[in-house]
């Protein structure tokens, strides 16, 4: 750090504005840089990127206070030799000697006496530090900063917890009032399928699902975006399962591998052509689980469906198992456009989309067509309501390199009890 008269950087740590323009107008004056912070939060990450050679420190911010944002910049190494000074209003009897306990070089007390600031300033970026007093005057003030300090925590923690609660009530009827929609939509639309059903299978409709614009084709519409309709319900009412801790399992013994070969099938068979090559190895070895067919039939479905999604034409899909110890294994292995380090754990949550909203289709294949951001949390719900485990690794997003992604999936033998 350079401390010469004119060249020190010097972070400004205050959320009156005046009193910013003040600092700046008379440090400016002096040459000095100032960066100014409005809250305590902010202030640790500027003084962390800017290195700063002085910290003018305000007590009354928000977010932190001035006594906590001290302490926490002390408390990092690389950052602790900082001189930082507070600068502010706070002028009762110890608010001087608090601050000092806090971790502050010293103590300038508001309002600033324009004729003298830059001068204290200086001496403090030339080394100047102030004292508490004496031995039993310091401790006092440390006992007293400690109590403080576990009030304050206390008190946020019971903020947070009665956030917490709040938050847990709003999500459980958030989660209520979509699968009591769901549930209501779903009935009218079970109707509808059902009687157009009825009406494609009457040989009096003229046409045939062909036929543009014949009355079996437009039935043949009609039920096919119905049946869309509705699988989108399923899945929302399924994560929404999934977050209330209400998904229903029915387990017994199966077996992957046609069950794997069987999504694969469906999803060859439900979209546009793709062109892609599968490959499998291992499926026939692996030992029987314990599981709910229809709902891993679900999760596979959607994870298989995004390495589809995110594969270019041309490319492979591999999907190989193992056992290990007293698990199945299970790796889709696409050589796609790859994701991201910092999507890796995102695109399992709800409702994230990695690609832009604009490309959306109803496809569940279509390359790099979004959908609702659903797929992959429920298969991570499904598969952890199964005791298992799913998790990405891929080298990163290159739609040039194609680098892939690879997605494992553990899932326990013969776990009844999960």
């Amino acid at each position: 750090m350079n401390n010469e008269q004119g060249c020190a950087k010097i972070i400004y740590v205050e959320d009156d504005p005046a009193s910013v323009m003040l600092v700046r107008r008379l440090l400016g004056s002096e040459g000095y840089q100032v960066i100014a912070v409005e809250d305590g939060l902010s202030a640790i990450e500027v003084v962390e990127r800017e290195r700063p050679d002085l910290i003018l420190m305000d007590i009354n911010i928000g977010k932190m206070d001035g006594y906590e944002v001290t302490t926490k910049i002390r408390n990092i190494p690389r950052l602790s030799a900082i001189p930082i000074v507070a600068v502010t209003a706070a002028t009762l009897k110890g608010d001087r000697e608090r601050a000092l306990i806090a971790g502050c070089d010293g103590y300038i007390p508001k309002p600033i006496d324009v004729n003298r600031f830059s001068d204290q300033v200086r001496s403090f970026l030339l080394g100047l530090k102030e004292e508490v007093g004496s031995p039993e005057e310091k401790t006092e003030y440390l006992v007293e900063y400690s109590r403080k300090l576990v009030s304050r925590l206390e008190k946020k923690i019971r903020e947070l917890e009665a956030a917490n609660a709040e938050l847990q009530q709003l999500e459980k009827m958030k989660s209520d009032f979509i699968l009591l929609t769901s549930h209501e939509l779903r009935t009218p639309l079970t109707c509808i399928y059902g009687y157009v059903q009825m009406l494609l299978q009457n040989p009096e409709i003229h046409g045939s699902s062909d036929a543009e614009d014949s009355p079996r084709y437009l039935l043949q519409r009609i039920a096919d975006a119905t049946r869309r309709l509705g699988r989108v319900f399923d899945e929302i009412r399924n994560v929404s399962l999934v977050d209330a801790g209400r998904l229903h399992l029915i387990k017994k013994s199966m077996t992957l591998e046609p069950l794997i070969h069987s999504v694969v099938t469906n999803l060859q068979d439900s979209s546009l052509p793709r062109d892609l090559q599968f490959e499998f190895d291992g499926l026939a070895d692996l030992p029987a689980i314990y599981g709910d067919a229809q709902r891993l039939h679900q999760a596979l479905q959607n994870i298989i469906g995004n390495a589809i999604k995110y594969t270019p034409d041309g490319g492979h899909i591999y999907i190989t198992g193992h056992r290990i110890e007293d698990t199945v294994h299970i790796a889709v292995q696409d050589t796609g456009v790859g994701i991201a380090p910092e999507d890796r754990e995102r695109i399992f949550g709800r409702f994230y989309v990695l690609e832009n909203t604009a490309l959306h289709t109803s496809s569940k294949t279509a390359f790099r067509g979004g959908g609702l951001g659903l797929g992959l949390a429920l298969a991570r719900g499904i598969i952890e309501a199964h005791g298992g485990k799913v998790w990405l690794e891929s080298e990163g997003y290159n739609d040039k390199q194609l680098p892939g992604s690879t997605f494992h999936i553990l899932l326990p033998l013969t776990t009844e009890s999960c």
